[in-house]
């Protein structure tokens, strides 16, 4: 196990590696001078020769990239040039909405797609199969940003029990920024569980009719205990990885959510980012994302040791 474990940090070392490359060459290869692009047209030679000191970009490719790289390794990815402050903070600053939006939004998936998926396919074929099956690719097929605008509608506008925006004043209590998250989490949420229901459905169906399963029943043990126990089970390695993937994707996914519910997350920062043109920022935010990326599925895969041992050989 321990093995395995550090196989998947040295691949998770690499991978990031990559992906430090691939955001400083996407900044380079960006057409024009970035700092004359940061600055717009009104900005004097003085100015724009001032900003490519500042962001180190009067330097040589080679050291600039060792100095990036210097950079990230620190922890330090510069400096924000409209917030004026170091995107590290930045990024700490509007952590909180994102992660308790995506740990929120997960387990709603969650608890919805894992008891539908597990009954419809242990009902395969009857009413409640065939139901679930339609709302899930219903569900699919909504945008994020149609239905947080229809529950903002009913829930925030009509019936007033959320607010339509925010996340709580400077003096808010922790109980009524998260109240402010049910309405987003809920909307991602559902439309997460529909991936998640599905494969949660085929997974159960291959296992549903295999030798251990018939050999279960056969000594009379209840179905709960066969379907949950023995079925269930065996069935998550694949329930594991699309929720490890919906994990990931959320992260990303919340940049719309947030931006209609005017969260002040991750997402909406990266948003102001790109349209500010603030690469410090976006490369820094692009990082973050993609070491969540990479940190999720790590945990997946050792999630996969402890459910199934036959993984570690």
């Amino acid at each position: 196990m321990i093995r395995s474990a550090l196989n998947r940090i040295f691949g998770m070392l690499v991978v990031m590696a990559l992906v430090v490359t691939i955001v400083f060459v996407i900044v380079r290869v960006t057409p024009g001078d970035p700092a004359a692009v940061m600055l717009g047209p009104d900005a004097t030679a003085a100015d724009i020769a001032s900003l490519r000191q500042r962001l180190g970009l009067d330097a040589s490719i080679p050291e600039q990239f060792v100095s990036y790289v210097g950079g990230v390794l620190r922890g330090d990815f510069g400096q924000s040039i409209f917030l004026n402050m170091p995107v590290t903070s930045a990024l700490m600053q509007r952590a909180e909405p994102t992660f308790f939006l995506t740990i929120f939004s997960l387990a709603i998936a969650t608890l919805i797609a894992l008891p539908v998926g597990v009954l419809s396919a242990y009902w395969r074929g009857s009413v409640f199969d065939q139901a679930a099956t339609a709302l899930a690719m219903f569900a699919a097929s909504i945008p994020s940003f149609w239905l947080g605008l229809i529950f903002m509608q009913v829930f925030a506008v009509q019936l007033g029990w959320f607010d339509t925006s925010g996340y709580g004043g400077p003096g808010a209590s922790f109980g009524e920024r998260m109240h402010h998250l049910v309405l987003p989490a809920v909307t991602l949420g559902l439309i997460s569980s529909a991936l998640i229901t599905r494969f949660t459905r085929a997974s159960m169906l291959d296992v549903l009719n295999d030798d251990y399963v018939r050999t279960a029943r056969s000594k009379g043990m209840s179905e709960w205990r066969v379907v949950v126990k023995h079925a269930l089970k065996n069935a998550l390695i694949p329930i594991l990885t699309v929720i490890g993937l919906t994990a990931a994707l959320l992260v990303s996914g919340a940049i719309v959510t947030e931006t209609v519910f005017g969260l002040p997350g991750v997402g909406s920062l990266i948003v102001s980012a790109v349209l500010r043109r603030d690469y410090p920022l976006i490369q820094g935010a692009l990082l973050v994302v993609a070491g969540l990326y990479v940190l999720v599925n790590f945990i997946i895969d050792m999630l996969y040791l402890v459910v199934d041992p036959r993984v570690r050989y």
